[in-house]
Order: structure tokens, then sequence, then C-alpha cells
């Protein structure tokens, strides 16, 4: 009675604590725009199926697919037994499943061995490609500190993880053994347990209790540190490649505001446009975005989904050819930012209230927040200037995050807001803007057009 006391205290709290900080990432999400997520629900449907359950584009680097694809399945498997562990917890009982499911129990029971097994083979390399192999991406610039030990931290809890259930299933078998009840028959302690049968009962059934209260006490750490670790794409990848934009790769979001002045510019008819549009605008709008506020929800759900792997910076031409810009350090930084402002909005730190406002409310929130800082602070003009708009790191990702999005939102904001941009952009924007063409030329850009048509007037 005093397990299941201390186990149900013990789900309350960390559900009570996990609640409180997956609100606050909600919340950080949301910080974003609204972005219309219509389409094809099918279509979405069959990413979710191909791209985060089945892991496809993973297996464009096929050792680690295959190794990850060792922890994802035993990942999944596992929860069988968790849910178990969760009904023994609140109930007192022993293996609850086993009595109602017979052989059915002792495969599934067999096949999380099986793949706990080459789950703790897989993070054994994981670790050796990090730390002794040193494989360049996971050594660049923005993996130092925090995101290197992130990277380690969850491969050695994987590593506990896989110790607890064996010792919990091996020290069982042995009990069983003991008590003349005979052999699970699980694949892997079955024969572990013989070589425990010479130890005391007692110490047995402690050595039972350590396996299945660490198994659930490492479930109950990862569930509270999965918001601060990159390892959140375990959950929000697969609403994350749900949500994915279902347009063709490379086309990119237009602004109607910018596009109907060009049109207009150009003396092209423009559709929908209110010939009072001008005189109703209250306000200048912004273009693109310098903060996470500029940016949609899903750019910074992409934020929070990166796990970090460094596939877009390794494809990503700019950085290949020696450019500060990294795909996986933008993502990065978006996060950064994000959390940044949702621990000030936590504290209500009303130093971050805009100075106009500060008389009306002493309420912080996204709306009147400004703390006097924004994405450029974290990501320098020099990065985004450097990106090719090539989508090398759309399709190179996992989980279909697009950093290529935020970087454009960026320059738009950069160029078209502050007016500023590489020197040696300018003479293309100002030929685009004379004479619709980006080269500097002296005729029109139809012009060519024009003289075909008197030539055919003159035949």
């Amino acid at each position: 009675m005093i397990g299941q006391i201390a186990f149900t205290l013990l789900v309350v709290i960390t559900f009570g604590i996990g609640y409180k900080k997956y609100s606050q990432l909600r919340r950080n999400i949301l910080l974003g725009r609204d972005e219309d997520i219509s389409g094809d629900s099918g279509a979405r449907f069959k990413n979710l199926l191909l791209i985060a359950f089945g892991q496809k584009k993973m297996f464009k680097r096929l050792l680690p697919a295959v190794l990850h694809f060792f922890i994802y399945v035993a990942f999944l498997l596992t929860q069988v037994e968790l849910l178990e562990i969760f009904i023994d917890g609140f109930t007192g009982s022993h293996r609850f499943f086993r009595p109602y499911l017979g052989g059915i129990y002792t495969l599934t029971i067999s096949l999380i061995e099986i793949l706990s097994v080459l789950a703790l083979i897989a993070t054994v390399i994981f670790l050796a490609r990090r730390n002794l192999f040193k494989i360049p991406r996971f050594h660049m610039d923005e993996m130092t500190g925090w995101p290197k030990i992130d990277g380690n931290l969850i491969l050695y809890g994987e590593i506990i993880l896989v110790t607890c259930i064996f010792t919990m299933n091996s020290a069982d078998e042995a009990i069983h053994l003991v008590e003349g009840k005979g052999s699970y028959g699980f694949a892997i302690s079955q024969f572990i347990g013989p070589l425990l049968t010479n130890v005391y009962t007692d110490f047995l059934v402690m050595l039972e209790r350590i396996g299945w209260w660490g198994h659930i006490m490492m479930v109950f750490a990862f569930i509270l540190y999965l918001p601060f670790s990159k390892h959140l794409h375990i959950l929000l990848a697969f609403p994350n490649v749900y949500f994915s934009r279902l347009q063709p790769a490379g086309e990119m979001e237009n602004m109607p505001m910018i596009m109907n002045e060009v049109k207009s510019m150009m003396g092209l008819p423009v559709e929908g446009m209110d010939e009072n549009a001008d005189a109703n605008m209250d306000e200048i709008p912004q273009f693109g975005a310098s903060d996470v506020f500029g940016l949609s929800w899903k750019n910074i759900m992409d934020a929070y989904s990166c796990t970090e792997c460094g596939r877009c910076t390794t494809n990503c031409p700019a950085n290949i050819t020696g450019k500060k810009l990294s795909p996986r350090k933008v993502m990065m930084d978006v996060r950064d930012r994000a959390e940044e402002i949702g621990a000030k909005l936590d504290a209500n730190d009303t130093r971050c209230i805009k100075p106009e406002l500060k008389a009306k409310t002493q309420t912080l929130t996204k709306d009147n927040f400004d703390d006097g800082k924004n994405l450029f602070d974290y990501i320098t003009k020099e990065e985004i200037h450097a990106c090719t708009t090539c989508n090398a790191c759309v399709e190179a990702c996992p989980v279909t995050i697009n950093p290529l999005d935020i970087i454009l939102q960026l320059r738009r904001h950069e160029i078209l807001d502050l007016a500023e941009g590489p020197a040696e952009w300018t003479p293309m924007f100002t030929s685009i803007e004379n004479s619709g063409a980006v080269w500097q030329v002296p005729d029109d850009r139809d012009k060519w057009v024009t003289d075909l048509l008197e030539k055919e007037d003159q035949a």
C-alpha cells in the first residue's frame, strides 16, 4: 500500500510540474503569428506515416538511420511495458497483463528485450560517434556547451533505462525459478535469471524493485527533461511533420501587398486591390520578421522540433564553402529567443513593457513586449546574406523543418523595413525598380518584344 501511495504521489508531482512546463512551451510556440494550415489532409497523413512514423528521410544516411531505428522502435514498443508498470503501480498488482495475454505477453516482452539490446548497442555507437570519432557535424561552433552535454545526457539515460529493464526482468525471472514457478521465457532475461538463483530471495526482490522503480523514475525524468532538450522532437516531430507546408519545394510564401505594388508599378492588372487601400491604412505594416513575434507559430514549432542532427548544415552549400551560415544554428537561435521571451513573460518583467504602454498596464504580455532585443541579436546579417535559397537544408531535414523560411523573413525585414542589405544587392534592387530587370541595361526589359513585333509588321 505504501508503494502505491508513493507511486501515485510521484505521478501527480511529475505530471503537475510537466503540465506547467509544457503549457509554457505551448505559449512560446504561440508567440508567433497565425499561419493558415489548410490543404489536403490525406497528403498530411501520408507525410505523417512515411516521414514521422516511417523515418523515411532518415534513411538517406543508412548507418545512423538503422541505429536510430533500433532506438525508435524500442521506444515505441516499450510503451506497452510502461503501461503495465503504471497499472501495477496504481493497483499494486504484478505483471498485470500476463494472465490475460499468455503467449502474446511473453512474445511482446521478448521483443522489447531484443529491441532493448539493439537500442543499447546503437546508444553506445552514438556515444562513440559523438565523443570518440568526433563526427564533424557534432562539433561545430553552435554545438559547444549545453548542446553537447544535452546530446550525451539522453544517451546515458537510455543506458540506465535499458539496464533497469533487464535488472527488473532478470531478477523477476530468478524469483520465479526459485519459487518453483518455472521460467517466464523472455528472450534475454531467461538466460540471465538462472545466474542469480543462488542469491538470497530478499535480495532478488530488492533487485527487482530497484529495476522497476529505476525504470519508472527514468521515464519521469525524461518527461520533465524533454522541454529543456533537443529530444523534444520525440513528441513534436509528429505534429511538425503533419503541419508541414504542402507546396512544392522551393515555392516561397508571397507577400500580396508587395506583389500588388510591383504589378501596379509594371502596369499589370491587380486583382482584389482596394483603390483606397493606401488611404485606409492606419499604419505601415511590418514586412518579414525581426523577432519571433513576426514569425509564424509553425516556424517556432520547427525550432522546438529541431533534432540538432546537423544534416541541414552539412548539406548547406554556403556552409560547405566556408560561409558563416549554419541552418541548424538559425533554428537553435529562434528557440533560444523564444525561451528568453517566455522566461520574461513568466517573471512578468515589467521592464520589458513598451515604454508608451507602461502607464496603462503592469502586466507583461506578448502584445506589449519590448526588451530592446530581437532575432538579429542572435542571428547576424552575415549569416542570412550567405543563404542561396537552394532548399538543401529543407530537403535534408528528417522532420521537415524549414530554416529557409525564417531566413527569408529576416531578409525581408532587413530590406523592406530597414532599407538595409549588402551593398552589392542595391544595384539589383534599383534596376528591378526602374526597368523590371535584374541587370542594369539602357533599354526596357521588354524592348526586344517590341522590336520583334515591329519587324514582323514591316515584313
